[in-house]
Formats: structure tokens, C-alpha cells, sequence
């Protein structure tokens, strides 16, 4: 399901260039949630709907999902929390060919839960596009090595968060700055960050070129 979101364009200009879609965990992001809290700034936003909260089933998030990738009339930005991470590396190639980047936070193991099960096994083919994972030392939906793990194989830029939970509002987290910066990145091309990037709070952050 497709919502269109009114925003106040508060992020750089760039940002408008291209389709932003934010793709939340299997359950939904509350009000406080950074998610939330990015696509109300953001004019134009499009926010996916998972089709199936109780028990996610990939076919149906994917075909939701692949469809609005598909009729974006800009190249797409992913901002995916959670499962919402591993229905990403899902996508098919079509879909997955119109995605200009990707912030990824908080994957889960889709094993550790029989809810998420279908999700399984997790692809570990290299994604066509830039991607930022963040990743939290004491995330209870995946140990940090498992999502290190997960960028080796899709090529992401790791960035590893010492106790920060699942990078929700229930562990701390509001309007995130440090991962606003980490997705502006994303708008300027292939080229990497080289100097670390310190969080404006109390968590600790590392950004790594490789996990």
C-alpha cells in the first residue's frame, strides 16, 4: 500500500531528486519513530504499508513492494528499518535496478522469529546500488556480527552502533540526526565518506568501509 506524505522539505535539496520510500519493520513504526518523524519532513515521501503485520509473508510484501518501485517516476531512495532491511535484499532485479541507494537499519534475523520465517533464507547476492547499513552491538532482532555478516555480502558501507537497541523510539532514538547525515549521503553519488562519523548523542557510532 502506497500513502503519500506532506512534508515541509526541511532536508537538502538534492533529496528532492529522487523518490524516497521508507520501508518499516514487519510491525509498523509508531508516531515517535525516527521513520515517522523523517517523512513528515520530507515533501513527497511515499511510505510502505506492510501488507501483514502479525504474520509477514514475503510474496505479499514483495509484490507490494515491487510495485511501487516500479511505478516511481524518480529514481528511488530505501529507507528500511527491520524486516523492512531484508525485503530489500529481496527485491528483484527489475525493482531493485530503479533503487539509486539504500539506508538500512537495524536488520533482523528473520530466523529468530516463526513470524518472520518466510523471509528466509536471507540473500547474500551483492546489491546494484549504493547501500549504508546501521547496526546496533545489542540489537535484540540480530547480533551485530550476523548484520556485519549481511553488508560483506550486499556491499554496504557498515556503520556499528554500541547499545542502541534496535534504533527505535523505544531505545532512545527521535528525529536521529546522525542517520539523517548517513542518508543525505546517499544523494551524492558513489563516492564514500573516509572520516569516521561521530553520533550527536549519547551512542557511540563507527562508521566502516568494510564490516
Amino acid at each position: 500500500m502506497l500513502r503519500t506524505i506532506p512534508g515541509s522539505n526541511l532536508f537538502p535539496q538534492p533529496v528532492s531528486h529522487f523518490q524516497t520510500l521508507f520501508v518499516p519493520d514487519w510491525q509498523d513504526a509508531n508516531a515517535g519513530h525516527w521513520q515517522r518523524l523523517w517523512a513528515g519532513e520530507l515533501a513527497g515521501a511515499h511510505w510502505f504499508t506492510p501488507p501483514d503485520e502479525t504474520t509477514p509473508h514475503r510474496e505479499a510484501w514483495l509484490q507490494s513492494l515491487e510495485a511501487l518501485v516500479l511505478s516511481a517516476q524518480a529514481p528511488v531512495l530505501l529507507v528500511a528499518h527491520g524486516l523492512g532491511c531484508i525485503a530489500a535484499a529481496h527485491l528483484g532485479e527489475a525493482a531493485a535496478a530503479r533503487v539509486h541507494g539504500a539506508l538500512l537499519v537495524a536488520p533482523v534475523d528473520p530466523e529468530r522469529r516463526a513470524q518472520t520465517s518466510s523471509f528466509a533464507p536471507v540473500p547474500h547476492a551483492p546489491l546494484p546500488y549504493r547501500s549504508v547499513m546501521v547496526a546496533s552491538s545489542n540489537d535484540p532482532g540480530c547480533p551485530v556480527r550476523l548484520a556485519g555478516a549481511f553488508a560483506r555480502a550486499w556491499g554496504s558501507e557498515f556503520v556499528r552502533m554500541q547499545n542502541a537497541g534496535h534504533i527505535d523510539h523505544d531505545s532512545g532514538h527521535g528525529p536521529w540526526p546522525l542517520g539523517q547525515a548517513l542518508f543525505q549521503s546517499l544523494t551524492h553519488g558513489g563516492a564514500q565518506v573516509a572520516a569516521p562519523v561521530q553520533a550527536p548523542s549519547s551512542f557511540n557510532a563507527e562508521r566502516l568501509a568494510h564490516p
